[in-house]
C-alpha cells in the first residue's frame, strides 16, 4: 500500500468513527476547504519509499477541519444536556434584536427531548407563547398537540421549536400576530442550527410557509411544497400546513393532507401504522 492510499484509508476510517459516535454534520473553515482545492503535485513514481507529504498534510487539513469546524455539534452524548443548557442560557438573555427584546415577555427557546428522532420547527411564539414561555401552547398548539398525539407519540417524546425565539412585536396593535421579517430569521436562526445538530432528530416537519422559508429558503408556497419530503441539513424534512391554517379552514379534506404527511412521517420513522390510523380523516 502507497503512502497517499494510507491517507485516504486513515481519513476514511475517522470519518466512520465520527458516523459511529452519532455524528451527522461536519463543518468545514472556509480557509480549510480553499486548501483542499488546491492542486496537489504527485511525484511520477508512487513507490512505498518516496513519502508523499503533499496527500498527507492535506489529510490533516481534513482531519482538522472536521475537529475544529463545528464544536457544539461534535459534541459527545453526555455532554448534550450541558450544551442545550448553555445555548438555552445564551438564549435567555439575547439582546441581537433590540425591538424584540425589548417588547417580548419571555425567550421562547423549545420544548421536549433532547434525544428526540423527530422535531418539529414552527414559526414564531405568539401571545400565548410568550406570556407562557414554551412554543405552541396557544390554540394551534392545542392541535399540534393532538396531531403529536394521534401519531402514537407525545410532546415529550417529540421536539418542539420555532425560527424566531421571540415573539414579533406589534406596535400599535393590541393583539394578533406578524410574520417575521427576512433580517429577524437570519439573526435568530443560528439558535435553531445549534439546537438542530445537538439533537440530531432522524426527521424534521416544518410547520407552514414561514418555517419553510426560514430553513430552506424557499417561497414557492406551502400547497405546493407540503407532502413531498425536502432535504435539511442531511435531514428529511416534511412541509405541511400550520395548525393555525387548519383551525381557520376545518375542511376534512384539509386536514387529511396534513394527516397523510403525518403518515409519511411515522413510515420514515418505522412507527406502527394501524388501520384506525391510515383512516383518519376520510369520508364513512
Amino acid at each position: 500500500m502507497t503512502d497517499y492510499e494510507r491517507v485516504l484509508e486513515k481519513t476514511e476510517q475517522h470519518l466512520i468513527a465520527l458516523k459511529a459516535a452519532g455524528i451527522r454534520f461536519l463543518g468545514v473553515q472556509p480557509e480549510t476547504l480553499a486548501g483542499l482545492h488546491e492542486p496537489v503535485a504527485r511525484p511520477a513514481s508512487l513507490a512505498v519509499h518516496q513519502p508523499l507529504a503533499e496527500p498527507i498534510r492535506a489529510a490533516a487539513r481534513v482531519e482538522e477541519a472536521v475537529v475544529i469546524a463545528s464544536p457544539e455539534g461534535l459534541k459527545p452524548a453526555k455532554d448534550k444536556e450541558a450544551a442545550m443548557r448553555e445555548l438555552r442560557e445564551k438564549a435567555m438573555v439575547c439582546q441581537k434584536c433590540p425591538h424584540l427584546a425589548g417588547s417580548r415577555k419571555n425567550v421562547v427557546f423549545g420544548v421536549g427531548d433532547i434525544n428526540a428522532k423527530l422535531m418539529f420547527v414552527g414559526e414564531a411564539p405568539g401571545a400565548d407563547e410568550d406570556q407562557a414561555g414554551e412554543p405552541f401552547v396557544g390554540a394551534a398548539g392545542q392541535l399540534l398537540t393532538r396531531i403529536i398525539k394521534a401519531m402514537g407519540l407525545s410532546r415529550e417524546t417529540v421536539y418542539i421549536a420555532n425560527i424566531l425565539k421571540c415573539r414579533p412585536d406589534t406596535p400599535g396593535q393590541s393583539s394578533g400576530n406578524r410574520k417575521p421579517s427576512g433580517d429577524e430569521m437570519k439573526t435568530c436562526l443560528p439558535y435553531l442550527l445549534e439546537q438542530i445538530e445537538l439533537i440530531r432528530p432522524e426527521i424534521m416537519v416544518a410547520l407552514g410557509a414561514t418555517a419553510i422559508e426560514g430553513l430552506l429558503g424557499k417561497t414557492e408556497g406551502i400547497g405546493k411544497l407540503r407532502g413531498k419530503f425536502q432535504v435539511f441539513r442531511g435531514i428529511p424534512l416534511m412541509p405541511t400546513f400550520h395548525p393555525a391554517y387548519l383551525l381557520r379552514n376545518q375542511a376534512m379534506s384539509e386536514k387529511r393532507k396534513v394527516w397523510e404527511d403525518m403518515l409519511q412521517v411515522m413510515e420514515k420513522l418505522g412507527l406502527g401504522i394501524s388501520d384506525k390510523q391510515r383512516g383518519f380523516f376520510l369520508k364513512g
